[in-house]
């Protein structure tokens, strides 16, 4: 029988592992995010199958930063097609489509979610991404770059400028713990580890007087009137808050 207490332990443990192993690397991307909120710049995030989990957390959430363009293409999502977005993810060349649409610049932070951190579209996306002057946070796994067939001239963790490792194993499964199946945990430590940045951000951010742009929940009283403003700062500059 399953033992709750046993997979919650050791989900408890890898958040507790991921937060002490990368806390220079949550501060380094912190400044990196308080330095767009200064420029009144923009943080770009993307990723590919699952790791679009992690975009969405980053984008029109509750307590989440209201500077946030997701970049997206339809069909690296699985609801879109599962095969399919596995196919779009190793497809070289389409992250340089994305970015002739709407590229980060000097000003801008772009952050790429990406377990494997090995397949064309998130390794080109980081590297097209620094060519035109962006600084780049990764958020990957090195155990699994290392483990996965290589895909690409480059890796994840080769173009960030800041590099976040998960801790997640290669096959990204946890439970049971002798021979793991099942119990994913990157979705849940890519979460934790961006909320860990956010949090930073906002303390430093308060520290110095600035004002650090947040979304509130729309279903709490007032929410809809602070969110107000920052729809009409943002909505011009990230067409997908509209």
């Amino acid at each position: 029988m399953v033992s709750a207490t046993d997979l919650g332990k050791s989900t408890s443990d890898q958040l507790a592992a991921a937060a002490k192993a990368n806390a220079a690397q949550v501060s380094a991307a912190a400044d990196l995010l308080l330095g767009v909120i200064r420029a009144d710049a923009l943080v770009f995030t993307a990723g590919a199958g699952h790791s679009l989990a992690a975009v969405a957390e980053t984008f029109y959430r509750a307590g989440g930063l209201a500077c946030v363009y997701p970049l997206y293409h339809p069909e690296l999502l699985p609801l879109h097609g599962a095969q399919q977005s596995t196919r779009t993810e190793r497809r070289s060349g389409l992250a340089e489509e994305v970015l002739n649409e709407r590229a980060p610049g000097p000003d801008d932070v772009l952050v790429v979610f990406s377990t494997s951190g090995v397949n064309p579209y998130p390794v080109e996306l980081a590297a097209g991404a620094r060519r035109r002057g962006a600084a780049v946070i990764a958020v990957t796994s090195r155990a699994c770059v290392a483990a996965a067939p290589r895909r690409s001239a480059t890796t994840l963790v080769e173009e960030g400028t800041v590099v976040l490792d998960s801790l997640v194993i290669p096959g990204d499964a946890s439970y049971p713990a002798s021979a793991p199946r099942t119990g994913p945990l990157s979705t849940v430590v890519n979460a934790f580890l961006w909320n860990l940045i956010l949090a930073e951000v906002y303390d430093r951010g308060a520290a110095e007087g600035l004002d650090v742009p947040l979304w509130r929940s729309s279903n709490v009283e007032g929410g809809d009137a602070a969110n107000a403003a920052l729809l009409a700062k943002y909505e011009p500059r990230v067409p997908a808050l509209r």
